[in-house]
């Protein structure tokens, strides 16, 4: 559905926009995008790149990027054989999309941690979780 800026999408559609932001909304899909900007990545090389994530649930997370059409999976015969991944084009739309966000985000990681701090010592308010 092509709109311009400032269009609302019918109502069915509104609704069905968070289908997209579970997407990208989750804690690790948009690290794996992220990865995957400079070309194709080999599984081992994406673990090793997003710090923190599990074996299972960086499988589980390109599972369904590629069922989303995020991303290409691809088998090299090969001796021994590998895969690797690569962003789609709509793939590739979504880095694009998301890379201000991102960029945000390490750009103030650090306001946002002393901002954490100074809420978590004040006397009038619970811990955070």
């Amino acid at each position: 559905m092509d709109t311009t800026p400032g269009d609302q999408p019918p109502a069915g559609d509104a609704c069905r926009t968070r289908v997209v932001l579970d997407i990208v909304g989750d804690k690790w899909s948009l690290l794996v995008v992220r990865q995957l900007k400079d070309g194709p990545r080999r599984f081992t090389e994406l673990k090793r790149a997003v710090d923190g994530i599990s074996q299972r649930v960086l499988t589980v997370k390109l599972r369904s990027l590629e069922r989303d059409g995020i991303l290409t999976r691809t088998v090299h015969n090969v001796m021994p054989p590998h895969v690797s991944y690569a962003l789609t084009e709509m793939g590739g739309t979504l880095r694009e999309a998301t890379a201000p966000l991102l960029e945000w985000s390490v750009a103030h990681l650090a306001r946002i941690d002393e901002a954490r701090a100074a809420y978590d010592a004040r006397a009038d308010t619970p811990t955070a979780p």
